[in-house]
């Protein structure tokens, strides 16, 4: 893997920050929306958040989700599989490829997304909608209590509104396309390039 984040650097970024702010972990619970222990879990270094997560808990903390994670800008409208750098934010969690840009109007955010084997995201619910379609493996998605278990060339639309989670229930990576509404990849779109279409 070419590019990961530090676990400990990243815990203590998100710990500090709150205390910068003087908020309590029930304080940030209530505004990432994602529950106490978790936040606690991942203070400790217990666990990893999803990048929707570390999102939520960005904006909870006021702050651009690029000061807790290094990610590659989108630079331009194509990516090319032998070019894409592969991150992680943290030992044992998902690996992500930025696949979309970003330029002034655009609301789609997508990266190819590859889950270790028994991972399992935290529930959470969001703005806007979300797009899964399994390239590889297995992967069981839940949302409010609804399961569905995707297999290779299976797709998922939904709201991301609803409660959902996911879980690689198996003994073998899951590599998914996951396109959302919701913007996880902190760029500012007046500073993305300029693309041209054709008229």
């Amino acid at each position: 893997m070419d590019q990961i984040n530090g676990s400990v650097g990243l815990t203590e970024r998100l710990r500090r920050r709150r205390k910068e702010l003087k908020l309590t972990l029930k304080d940030v619970a209530e505004k990432s929306g994602l529950s106490f222990s978790f936040i606690s879990q991942i203070e400790r270094g217990l666990t990893m958040p999803s990048l929707t997560s570390l999102l939520a808990l960005s904006r909870a903390l006021d702050s651009s989700i690029n000061q807790f994670l290094e990610q590659p800008v989108g630079g331009a409208a194509d990516t090319r599989h032998n070019k894409r750098v592969p991150y992680a934010i943290g030992p044992n969690s998902a690996t992500y490829e930025r696949l979309s840009t970003k330029f002034p109007g655009s609301v789609l955010s997508s990266a190819l997304i590859t889950e270790p084997p028994g991972r399992r995201t935290e529930p959470m619910s969001h703005e806007g909608e979300e797009f899964i379609f399994m390239v590889e493996g297995a992967l069981t998605v839940e949302i409010e209590g609804n399961v569905y278990v995707l297999e290779q060339g299976d797709s998922l639309h939904y709201a991301s509104t609803r409660t959902h989670t996911t879980w690689n229930h198996t003994d073998r990576i899951a590599v998914m396309l996951h396109t959302c509404t919701m913007e996880y990849f902190g760029d500012d779109p007046e500073d993305a390039p300029h693309i041209e279409t054709e008229t």
